[in-house]
């Protein structure tokens, strides 16, 4: 990855209709606000942070951020300047060039309405394009139909079932599917995601 990555670990990625904004102590209340929209934190198939666990996530997030290996963001609607969620890269392997997208949800009013395609959209082509990536993986619950499915929607390959790959908050252990895209793949995975937000490659 370029020498310069620090640096651009701390910028905003902007488009059309969302911006992701480096995610901050500060962003606590909007987060909560925009969870709330759906009881998000109820989910039992992802983690997504309520009243008594805001806090401990952005902590987490933000250690990970000093160590190198995570970069959060808050997902911004541009057009009222609203937080609808949350978004990461983490497992951040430089010598590598991989990471994983994670972490990503988004208020139930928000799902659903092209905002997830550009999201992803973004973060795909800053690990590609900008951080020179060579491979990004996605890893969600056997269980969230959902979250597969969107998964593959945005080009990615499905490679396979890890077995037990964590322990949800509940206890239950968690099988995890894994998809990922590779360098070779992006400029098809590129003008798929552009066709269909309506822009031309």
């Amino acid at each position: 990855m370029p020498s310069d990555t620090n640096r651009q670990d701390a910028d905003t990625l902007a488009g059309a209709t969302v911006e992701l904004h480096p995610l901050l102590a500060q962003h606590a209340p909007e987060l909560l606000r925009a969870a709330a929209d759906g009881e998000l934190w109820k989910l039992k198939v992802t983690v997504v942070p309520g009243p008594e666990t805001v806090d401990a996530y952005i902590d987490k997030a933000l250690a990970g951020r000093r160590a190198g290996s995570v970069m959060p963001f808050v997902i911004v609607r541009r057009d009222d300047g609203q937080v609808v969620g949350s978004a990461r890269f983490w497992k951040i392997d430089r010598s590598n060039r991989k990471l994983e997208i994670g972490h990503t949800w988004l208020s139930a009013s928000a799902q659903r309405t092209g905002i997830n395609t550009e999201a992803k959209y973004l973060l795909l082509r800053h690990a590609f394009e900008a951080m020179e990536c060579v491979r990004v993986q996605f890893t969600t619950d056997e269980l969230n139909e959902k979250s597969r499915a969107a998964i593959l929607c945005i080009g990615a390959t499905q490679e396979g079932i890890v077995r037990h790959e964590r322990i949800m908050p509940d206890g239950r252990k968690r099988n995890s599917v894994r998809f990922s895209i590779i360098d070779s793949e992006w400029a098809g995975v590129k003008a798929m995601l552009l066709a269909r937000m309506g822009r031309v490659p």
